[in-house]
């Protein structure tokens, strides 16, 4: 529908041929979705949703990428189309990946060639190249080599010159990374393998859950964690509104509105909590508040403006437990509470919570107070919210301007 106005750019990424051509065309697709009538059939309107979804990925807009690409898989599953289901879901995963969130494509991914594997095999070559191209980017280059060639091995079976093409020269650069690695061809280590293993530690060890256990859990976790928390570039700050830092409220309730809306007609279940991607109010609040400044002063690291943000909600019972992030998401979060509601007289309220040397930190983030951390190698996660208490938040991932010196090395393993 829109591939001849797609290609893919050295780092085998979907960029447009021509981004005016491109937009028109999504324009007129965009317009065929509003007018089909309400009792439309529901395939048509799965097709227009992922050809746009996938359009504004190639454009880079990435939120209304991932907002008409979940629209399309959710009619996909609801309709029992499992061959849609596969190739939506890859093309999500893409959306996750390009806007720099590596934990929610990754486990896109997965699914995907796992459905693949067992109802869709003549799939599994599509979901092996998607699969292949995100591991490289993670720079886990052994495990992007084994999948696209196992993705070759099944497309020369098929005979399919173009596919045979495409995944040929995804090979091509993976080996030629490797050999920019070194004449050993060793990989560096997976860091999304990396963080899973330290996050099934910790809660191996410990949980929000139960805050009685931290003061017998800690001194263990921090003799475990002390190489870790050498290396962070930020360390977890609670900025208060009004006192350490003051937004404009009336950009704290547009973002609100705009994500309570969000989660509800669009939001995901993730890690326990719902996420919704951010849209206008938050992409006006980024751009009126200078974010940088606030990150910048309070630790000391410079960054460059987000590049990536979505919004949580929590409900009574839902909790968050402790982990580290994958590095995809930057060298600096910054968690803005839009709104805490919970019962007059509640003896415990839902926190933010943090793992460093000296103890638990715990963040009761009030709307308008916000927390800074470097999400990749503080251990953190929240506490269950009460009967009657919800929270709304929003997040959003730094990168450092100067990445190079920022970025970690020897970091250790997760105990066994």
């Amino acid at each position: 529908m829109l591939d001849h106005l797609i290609t893919h750019d050295d780092a085998l990424r979907m960029v447009p041929t021509d981004r005016n051509e491109l937009a028109t065309a999504i324009g007129r697709l965009r317009d065929e979705l509003r007018s089909l009538p309400k009792d439309a059939d529901p395939t048509r309107t799965r097709i227009l949703t992922r050809w746009i979804g996938i359009g504004q990925m190639s454009m880079g807009h990435h939120d209304e990428a991932l907002t008409f690409l979940r629209q399309s898989l959710d009619i996909a599953a609801t309709t029992g189309n499992t061959r849609a289901v596969v190739a939506t879901g890859l093309n999500l995963a893409d959306a996750h990946r390009y806007a720099g969130d590596a934990q929610s494509a990754d486990a896109l991914y997965r699914r995907a060639l796992n459905t693949a594997r067992n109802q869709q095999p003549e799939l599994v070559d599509y979901a092996l190249q998607h699969t292949g191209k995100h591991l490289m980017e993670r720079g886990d280059l052994t495990g992007a080599q084994a999948h696209l060639q196992e993705a070759l091995r099944l497309r020369i079976a098929k005979e399919d010159t173009e596919l045979v093409k495409s995944t040929q020269a995804a090979l091509d650069r993976v080996e030629m990374l490797i050999s920019q690695a070194g004449a050993s061809a060793v990989a560096p280590a997976d860091p999304g393998e990396w963080s899973r293993q330290w996050t099934t530690w910790l809660q191996s060890r410990t949980t929000t859950l139960t805050p009685s256990r931290w003061a017998q859990d800690f001194p263990a976790l921090r003799d475990a964690l002390a190489g870790i928390t050498a290396h962070q570039r930020v360390h977890p700050r609670h900025l208060r509104h009004q006192h350490d830092q003051s937004f404009p409220p009336v950009l704290l309730a547009a973002m609100a509105k705009e994500a309570e809306k969000a989660v509800a007609t669009d939001g995901y279940l993730h890690n326990g909590k719902r996420n919704a991607a951010v849209g206008d109010a938050a992409n006006h609040f980024a751009a009126q508040v200078d974010l940088t400044a606030v990150v910048s002063r309070s630790t000391g690291l410079h960054v460059e403006q987000p590049h990536t943000a979505v919004y949580i909600a929590y409900t009574e019972g839902q909790f968050l437990d402790f982990h580290v992030d994958e590095a995809g998401f930057g060298e600096a979060n910054l968690i803005l509470c839009l709104r805490h509601e919970r019962p007059t007289g509640a003896l415990r309220v839902s926190a933010t919570v943090f793992i460093n040397t000296d103890g638990y930190l715990e963040c009761a983030l009030a709307p308008g107070d916000c927390v800074v951390f470097d999400g990749a190698l503080t251990p953190h996660g929240r506490t269950p919210l009460s009967p009657g208490e919800s929270v709304t938040l929003v997040s959003f991932g730094f990168r450092a301007c100067n990445q190079a010196t920022h970025t970690p090395t020897n970091l250790p393993a997760a105990p066994r």
